[in-house]
């Protein structure tokens, strides 16, 4: 049994899913542009500049008597985002119901690009079936803060796994008819007024860590690219020529669509100069702007013309000018979704902790479950939130699983706690789109579930939540910790199956678990004296709070490349997760020399050495022995996730051309390997290393 893996950002493993480069590309780039130019000879002056906005709020405007129909954007990444705030009902027959999948942050957690292309055909069909040409995800900012309240929304910390479900993604979601839009482009790691921050990023971080993700999108032949709230640089994203046409065109090649974040610019010149597509929704004044600035002379008809034709290009690329808006007979499919709502989630959940208590057997115990969630469905807040339909609580789902040796008690006193067999308390955040949140919980739920460990020994704690959260003053008293995040309308079945065993918990973690957020490099993100959501009202008026610089001072060493390369100990470290089965690497092989014309294979054995079947993700890290820059410890470049049997094993085999050893060099503007002595690491997470091989570069 043999498991292979490439590099390349994972575009060479996932063109094997689709057969296809460009998913339901209907023609090729240069065929559409033609289109384009010839359509853009039939408007006129007025319907051209009326193109340079939306309709409405979640439209792209249309001309249809010249054959430019109306488009129809929808959020969100973990499913359809139900909208009662059309402004036309007859524009759009709108879905009855959509499916609640687990949060990305989750989809991330499974290390499974496979998967990753499903969980989107899910959202791309409900899409298709609802009339929606344009799904507005998937989002892909790193993970850099726990306290953004968006990274429910995203792929974690590490630019190679992001990059890899993020490609899976988009051809899942383009692969039903409904093209996808990465968002949000770029660095935009913070909520807290999110319109107000300027994030200050250096050369080397934007290639190496925030940008990846993008062009594994964009290489996947993604649609649609919407850029950011925050300034990158000093200039707002959404009218920034740097952002839009030296990055996201001329460096990472991309030839779609661009769209603005919603109210997200400021200057018509510059916006129509800078290479974007389309503001959306549009402000008021834009079109009467874009009037006065040509009578002016300060734009020409032609800025015009280069604004809105990449927008009419893609409408041509993926067919949308001429096709039926729904295909209905994907509405039949809508009930069968719950089944990969139930297996991502399954797959996503990540033991943290056992000392033995799970798998939870009733056998006439007494299980008491306490605290949060128990009759609501964790989602985050924001465009991103999807009610779903058949929905099953906390209580439900370990009703089921135990029957009649379940009590719950959402506030129990301590000598119910203490009079369990077992006691499972569940805690977590509801995050929030425009909002950071602290990284300890609310103080009388940490003071609950402190308690609830030191009082039985017994005790799980599953936690929901769409980022980290601090758990370092109860992580040693709990006897076990489930990590569930946002597990979907379903998902709680899945993590009841988990507590029994039987499901066998096989997620890993996309992020470092910190102790304290002191020990992050986004601590002192936030400006002095600012207030989390929690204390501070809902504000929109944003215009009104000063600008603030997001420093991204730690530049290459996000994540566990920060932790490690600075010594600091985080509590949980990325990429682990633990089993009820035991799994061991061995027999590590790869050439000492790093051929010069083909990439080098790395082999390694896993075997299940447990009593159980389950679900490994071998990791595959690279480091430069003697960098000449400040370099990571350790860099993820591979992995692959790997079922087996109990007792059996399985090698696992990795490609890697030269890109993995590459680092951004800010002489040449341009990758760089340097000749010398590397280290392939392989383990089971960042800091679990079973092997390493030496290789050396000529």
């Amino acid at each position: 049994m043999k498991h292979t893996a490439k590099m390349a950002v994972g575009a060479a493993i996932l063109a094997a899913l689709t057969g296809s480069s460009f998913a339901q590309q209907r023609m090729g780039w240069d065929e559409a542009y033609k289109l384009a130019d010839k359509k853009l000879t039939e408007l006129t002056l007025d319907e051209k500049v009326s193109l340079v906005r939306g309709y409405s709020t979640f439209f792209f405007n249309g001309v249809p008597a010249k054959g430019i129909p109306y488009l129809y954007l929808s959020d969100a990444s973990q499913g359809v985002h139900m909208r009662d705030n059309l402004p036309d009902p007859t524009m759009v027959d709108q879905l009855e119901r959509s499916t609640a999948l687990p949060s990305p942050i989750a989809l991330a957690a499974t290390f499974d690009p496979a998967l990753a292309y499903r969980y989107a055909e899910v959202v791309g069909e409900e899409c298709r079936a609802g009339g929606i040409e344009v799904l507005l995800g998937p989002g892909m900012n790193i993970y850099r803060n726990s306290q953004n309240g968006r990274n429910f929304e995203y792929m974690g910390e590490d630019p190679q796994l992001a990059s890899e479900i993020v490609a899976a993604y988009v051809r899942g979601m383009q692969s039903t008819g409904t093209a996808a839009c990465l968002k949000h482009f770029v660095c935009n790691e913070t909520e807290f007024y999110r319109r107000r921050s300027n994030s200050v990023v250096d050369e080397r971080a934007l290639h190496e860590i925030y940008l990846p993700p993008f062009k594994a999108g964009i290489d996947a032949g993604v649609a649609y690219v919407m850029t950011s709230y925050n300034r990158v640089n000093g200039e707002w994203a959404g009218q920034s020529d740097f952002v839009i046409t030296e990055l996201l065109r001329k460096r990472l090649g991309f030839r779609g669509c661009v769209m603005t974040d919603w109210t997200s610019v400021y200057d018509t010149e510059k916006l129509v100069k800078s290479g974007q597509n389309v503001e959306m929704p549009g402000r008021r004044e834009v079109v009467p702007e874009v009037h006065e600035l040509l009578r002016q002379g300060r734009l020409t008809e032609a800025d015009i013309d280069r604004m809105i034709r990449p927008n009419l290009a893609t409408g041509y690329a993926f067919g949308f000018y001429d096709r039926e808006k729904y295909d209905r007979s994907l509405l039949d499919r809508i009930p069968g979704h719950a089944a990969t709502v139930y297996e991502v989630a399954s797959k996503a959940t990540v033991l943290l902790r056992n000392n033995g208590i799970l798998p939870l057997k009733a056998d006439g115990r007494k299980i008491l479950v306490a605290g949060t969630f128990l009759d609501e469905i964790p989602r985050g807040r924001g465009s991103a939130a999807v009610e779903g339909f058949d929905n099953v609580t906390l209580r439900e789902a370990l009703a089921e699983a135990f029957g009649a040796a379940v009590i719950f008690a959402e506030n129990p006193d301590k000598q119910q706690i203490a009079d369990a067999d077992a006691v499972i308390v569940s805690i977590g955040t509801i995050d929030a789109e425009s909002f950071e949140r602290p990284f300890a919980l609310p103080t009388e739920q940490e003071k609950f579930v402190c308690e609830a460990v030191e009082t039985n020994p017994n005790t799980i704690v599953l936690v929901n939540s769409g980022s980290g959260i601090r758990m370092s003053k109860w992580n040693e008293r709990a006897a076990a910790i489930l990590y569930g995040w946002y597990p979907g309308q379903n998902g709680f079945r899945a993590i009841a199956d988990i507590l029994t065993g039987k499901v066998n918990p096989s997620g890993k973690l996309p992020m470092t678990l910190e102790r304290e957020f002191a020990d992050s490099p986004a601590a002192g993100t936030m400006p002095a004296g600012a207030e989390f959501y929690h204390k501070a009202p809902r504000a929109y008026n944003e215009r009104m709070i000063r600008l603030y610089d997001v420093d991204y001072k730690e530049s290459v060493l996000v994540g566990y490349r920060w932790y490690e390369t600075k010594g600091i100990a985080p509590l949980y470290p990325f990429g682990f997760g633990l089993s009820y089965t035991t799994f061991a690497l061995d027999k590590p092989r790869a050439a000492k020399v790093f051929p010069a014309d083909k990439p080098l294979k790395v082999t390694v054995t896993l075997t299940n050495t447990g009593a159980r079947n389950g679900e490994e993700v071998v990791q595959l890290y690279v480091s430069e022995n003697s960098p000449t820059v400040v370099r990571p410890r350790k860099e993820l470049k591979a992995f692959r996730r790997v079922e087996l049997a109990a007792g059996k094993s399985a090698q696992v085999e990795f490609e890697l051309d030269r890109s993995a050893l590459a680092f951004w060099d800010e002489a040449s503007h341009d990758w760089k390997v340097n000749p010398g002595e590397y280290t392939l690491s392989l383990g089971t997470s960042s800091a679990d290393i079973a092997a390493t091989l030496p290789v050396t570069v000529k």
